[in-house]
């Protein structure tokens, strides 16, 4: 008598069960736009033409900031012409909390090579 109902456990169990979705080698992984970048490659790309932004306050940019960077605060980001929008951009801020959010912003803008260094002390290592 057990053996029936365990039977019928199992197969509801197994009929209640969501299977895992089907996955094709063909079928790409999504991935994200943005490219994080070491400072190395930041220089590179900044020197091969990149627009250096750093997205942090104008009083923070006043203090100190990366040579030939412009300074667009984060909040001015969404309004702001930064040129072709397959220019290169490499963003920074203090920690990499803000230029995450402005490439986000940026790439929902339609940039389609923007680069985030995160942190402004990443340019040097």
């Amino acid at each position: 008598m057990l053996r029936p109902l365990v039977l019928v456990a199992v197969l509801v169990l197994t009929a209640c069960a969501k299977p895992e979705p089907p996955t094709s080698p063909t079928t790409p992984a999504p991935t994200a736009s943005t490219r994080s970048v070491d400072g190395k490659r930041a220089k590179a790309l900044v020197a091969s033409g990149a627009k250096l932004v750093d997205v942090r306050s104008a009083q923070e940019f006043a203090e100190k900031h990366l040579d030939g960077a412009v300074n667009v605060p984060i909040a001015e980001v969404a309004n702001t012409d930064f040129g072709p929008k397959d220019g290169k951009l490499v963003v920074y801020c203090g920690s990499g909390v803000r230029s995450a959010k402005a490439a986000a912003k940026l790439e929902s803008r339609g940039y389609t090579q923007v680069y985030d260094l995160g942190a402004m002390s990443t340019w040097d290592e």
